[in-house]
């Protein structure tokens, strides 16, 4: 017993700060791409050439966009463009409500606004999800599973994954939806009581990953479903799995990292 509580003051507080300040992650992360299409030569694509997804295009300064949804975060056009008009950053907070809004060039991309205040009002206390991997690799479903240990702490913001979709608000899918897991989709899709949301985490849900334009796969969730909340990454941080659900349900605004909640000094709010 005592070997315990010398282990947990040597440790210290891990869950982290996240909404209330926002961490500092270690140089080697990769965030958010970010373009400088004013660096690049006319006509050059070299970075559109080598990416392997798709994920970019345009041409030189004019048209260069990057598909978030589509990015697998490989490199690899890092590493082709020879102006360094492309680079990471540590912006892990990249979720958007529309596939459309995933789609930046040379400005923020557009975070996820907050679901409306009816609905809200039902999911914003007690959020109950049933997570799918729709032939993912299991690097998604990793992540997502950090989500409830002592680092990230998912449930102290009432946000939890159940076992039966019966008993689920919503859903969190993974993968691209291979042709064996559509039906399974549909299926637990139906079984959620309305109203209901969806969440497509991760590359291969959003647009197909790596394998998009398979014909055993269906490019991503909103190929079989609705899809109310886009959160990127191959697979996405815990970090950017957390502020695109507190974002969906108003808990985070704007890219400060501080919640509406601890703004207004609510004692409820971790």
């Amino acid at each position: 017993m005592i070997k315990i509580v010398r282990a947990r003051l040597h440790q210290g507080h891990q869950t982290t700060t996240y909404p209330s300040q926002v961490p500092r992650l270690p140089e080697r992360f990769r965030g958010k791409l970010e373009l400088s299409p004013e660096k690049c030569p006319d006509g050059c694509a070299e970075c559109v050439d080598a990416c392997p997804t798709g994920a970019i295009s345009g041409a030189g300064r004019a048209d260069l966009k990057l598909d978030l949804g589509r990015c697998i975060f490989c490199t690899e056009c890092v590493e082709a463009c020879p102006v360094k008009a492309i680079a990471y950053t540590s912006e892990f907070r990249m979720s958007a409500r529309t596939r459309e809004a995933l789609v930046v060039r040379d400005r923020e991309a557009v975070l996820a606004e907050a679901l409306d205040r009816k609905i809200r009002g039902l999911f914003g206390r007690s959020l109950k999800l049933r997570q799918v991997s729709a032939g993912g690799c299991n690097g998604c479903e990793v992540e997502v599973n950090a989500l409830s240990n002592v680092v990230f702490d998912l449930g102290r913001f009432g946000i939890q994954f159940v076992a039966s979709p019966r008993h689920a608000d919503g859903l969190l899918i993974t993968g691209p939806v291979t042709r064996n897991m559509k039906l399974a989709l549909e299926k637990t899709y139906a079984a959620v009581p309305a109203p209901k949301l969806v969440i497509a985490a991760g590359a291969c849900a959003i647009a197909g990953g790596p394998f998009i334009g398979m014909s055993s796969v269906h490019d991503g969730a909103r190929s079989t479903v609705p899809v109310d909340l886009f959160i990127p990454g191959c697979p996405p941080h815990p970090l950017t799995l957390l502020d695109g659900l507190l974002r969906l349900l108003g808990r985070v605004e704007g890219r400060t990292g501080l919640s509406s909640h601890q703004d207004r000094g609510d004692p409820n709010q971790a």
